[in-house]
């Protein structure tokens, strides 16, 4: 019996099949072969066609299945993870009425804080665990207010992995974690948060139906299934936005535990035992998977929009044509710690969560035309890359997390031994690597919700611990004062924002 899961990432969709009596991954694929493209049509806007996951789903699947040379019949379940915070708007006939809002979409910032003002910060925070800022929630407001014509033809709403399950099996559901990242889930009442929808006047019936992360929702409909070259009738059984179902697979579920990735947004979540929040609000808090009124399990996120797409970035304008991401992290390497002075704050990929919400740009800073070269550039971008994560660790903290032991994925940046290196000296954790990914997880948590696996323990007992890397006690002074003279320069850039 196998298992699949779909990644559904901004700039590919990726598929994994999982043996589930091994729980090793047999084969997996991705789509499109380059960067999926996003529409920028103004500054701080971000959007994708939700055509076109779909599209790459059906490349991937069928790359997947040709690889693995299996019968589809024998896939007992599907998974599906998704970039979160975006916006799919349907019609009755279900069509979609514009292209998705993503989530490094900034235009729902000020309607956020519109509601904070209004409703007040307090209920707000206790019920929300956030301030409504740049979510689902508010990006709807955006185009209730400029395209109300579009608005007022909505017949649901959804994130982006409801519409895929919706085109797999016919039905419309999310998840109440699914929810809390539209900010629409209210941890007093433990239900959808009807003050807020009140608020911006959303008729209740534009939200999908609500079941458990864990558990069958849908089938694969025979047309769906003739698309993918799947079996009729296999259900869709899990479902997480990206940022928890990275910490699901890494076996990341109970308090104290984190997970983190740095793909092309950056993220640190640990999970919380408590209701609890940043009074600032400068941090993320979500119904992780496993989340109960009895039990809470909040996932706590500091999200960095500018990451793995800064390092894209250099590579397409700064690195000679053809340099890959491999030769530019030897290049980091033969620089010293601190870059010899020059520092990059990497906020240039939208409204960042961590500095409430204000979008400043990303900044290159302590440059010597005589003293620098792209080598320096690559070494500070990786840097400022993670002293923005510790920025975000350090509210972490102050909430009561520990942050002993990073757990992580042994992909994108945590490929560079500088990135992996500077984040375990500046925090004083070891690192946990695993061989796993975003889809692999998704289909070995669908055995969860199939039933085919007990719990958690179960389905993730063959993942593989590749490295562990302990922070350096002598390296320690160079990164704190590495770390130091960015968070100066970057307090110098906010006072002028």
């Amino acid at each position: 019996m196998y298992l699949l899961g779909y990644d559904i990432g901004t700039s590919s969709v990726k598929v994994s099949l999982i043996d589930s009596e091994t729980g090793i991954c047999v084969a997996s694929a991705s789509a499109p072969d380059s960067e999926a493209p996003v529409k920028s049509l103004r500054p701080g806007w971000a959007e994708q066609e939700p055509g076109s996951w779909w599209r790459y789903i059906k490349e991937a699947t069928g790359r997947i299945i040709s690889k693995a040379g299996i019968s589809p019949a024998d896939i007992k379940a599907i998974g599906l993870s998704y970039q979160m915070h975006g916006l799919v708007c349907i019609d009755k006939e279900r069509n979609v009425l514009r292209d998705a809002i993503i989530w490094c979409d900034s235009r729902g910032v000020g309607y956020g804080e519109k509601a904070a003002i209004d409703l007040g910060e307090k209920t707000c925070l206790s019920r929300l665990l956030n301030l409504p800022g740049n979510f689902t929630a508010t990006k709807l407001a955006w185009v209730k207010e400029n395209e109300p014509e579009i608005f007022g033809r909505i017949y649901k709403v959804m994130l982006p992995a409801d519409y895929i399950a919706m085109l797999m099996t016919g039905e419309i559901c999310t998840t109440p974690s699914g929810l809390s990242e539209y900010m629409l889930w209210d941890f007093e009442e433990n239900t959808t948060a009807g003050f807020l929808m009140d608020y911006f006047g959303y008729n209740p019936d534009i939200l999908p139906e609500v079941r458990p992360c864990f558990s069958e929702q849908g089938r694969l409909s025979a047309d769906a299934a003739a698309e993918l070259g799947l079996a009729q009738g296999t259900p869709v059984t899990y479902r997480a936005g990206d940022q928890p179902n990275n910490a699901v697979s890494l076996n990341v579920f109970d308090p104290g535990q984190i997970a983190s990735t740095a793909g092309t947004s950056g993220v640190v979540y640990g999970i919380n035992g408590n209701i609890a929040y940043d009074p600032q609000s400068r941090v993320n808090n979500f119904a992780h998977v496993n989340h109960s009124a009895d039990a809470p399990r909040i996932g706590v996120m500091t999200c960095i929009n500018g990451t793995g797409i800064l390092n894209a970035w250099l590579r397409r304008n700064i690195m000679p044509e053809g340099t890959g991401y491999a030769s530019m992290n030897d290049l980091a390497a033969t620089i010293p710690i601190g870059s010899e002075g020059v520092s990059i704050l990497p906020f240039g990929n939208g409204a960042e969560r961590v500095l409430r919400n204000r979008q400043i740009g990303c900044t290159t800073m302590g440059v010597d035309f005589n003293r620098h070269d792209s080598r320096h550039l690559v070494r500070a971008a990786q840097e400022g890359i993670v002293f923005s994560f510790m920025y975000g660790i350090e509210i972490m903290k102050e909430m009561g997390l520990n942050v002993e032991t990073i757990h992580a994925g042994n992909a994108n940046m945590f490929l560079s031994s500088v990135f992996r290196d500077t984040l375990a000296n500046i925090t004083s954790a070891s690192i946990k690597l695993f061989d796993t990914d975003g889809a692999a997880g998704a289909a070995r948590a669908a055995g969860i919700g199939a039933g085919i696996y007990a719990d958690n323990r179960e389905a993730f007992a063959a993942l593989k611990l590749i490295s562990e890397i302990q922070p350096d006690p002598k390296d320690f002074s160079a990164t704190l004062d590495a770390y130091m003279l960015w968070k100066n320069r970057l307090d110098s850039q906010l006072i002028n924002c």
